[in-house]
């Protein structure tokens, strides 16, 4: 069950930020990208750069390369894309190779990579997370971005690239 999202009040005051987002499926993820850019830029993230890909498999490449970027860092890298569950465990296999290689990125580089690479059984779950206003994942992703962010700070950052 969905729960409604609590939009506390967010500040991203001189941060950067990227989001990585997938074409494909584009009606669902445009929808999480347009909430997240609006929600950071809201919030006074000062730098919102956006890097579309063909599909989701190819987000962790790109997010490699802008985690990789020494002192032009971001403070926080964003991942954007919809997986449309089939009748093959296909999706599966996408979806776990996404997840292990955007975990690893953010452990390599010690940056926060939110990942909102979204892997549904069908498209009502995904009109219900994509494209409601109250329980759209970019939101969510942005709020998470900005937290991490923040927590990063606190810790000193990290220059180990």
């Amino acid at each position: 069950m969905l729960k409604k999202l609590k939009t506390p009040k967010a500040v991203a005051t001189k941060g950067r930020f990227a989001i990585v987002a997938a074409k494909y499926n584009a009606h669902y993820v445009d929808s999480m990208l347009n909430a997240a850019e609006a929600t950071l830029k809201a919030a006074g993230a000062k730098e919102v750069e956006i890097v579309r890909v063909p599909g989701a498999y190819e987000i962790p490449l790109v997010t490699a390369v802008l985690a990789g970027r020494g002192k032009h860092r971001f403070d926080a890298i964003i991942c954007l894309g919809l997986i449309l569950q089939g009748k093959t465990a296909h999706a599966n296999h996408i979806g776990e190779a996404i997840t292990m290689a955007l975990t690893q990125i953010q452990l390599d580089y010690h940056i926060p990579v939110i990942h909102e690479v979204l892997l549904v059984n069908k498209e009502a779950d995904a009109k219900a997370r994509c494209l409601d206003p109250k329980f759209n994942k970019g939101i969510e992703a942005a709020h998470a971005a900005i937290e991490m962010a923040g927590v990063m700070s606190g810790l000193g950052g990290c220059d180990c690239h």
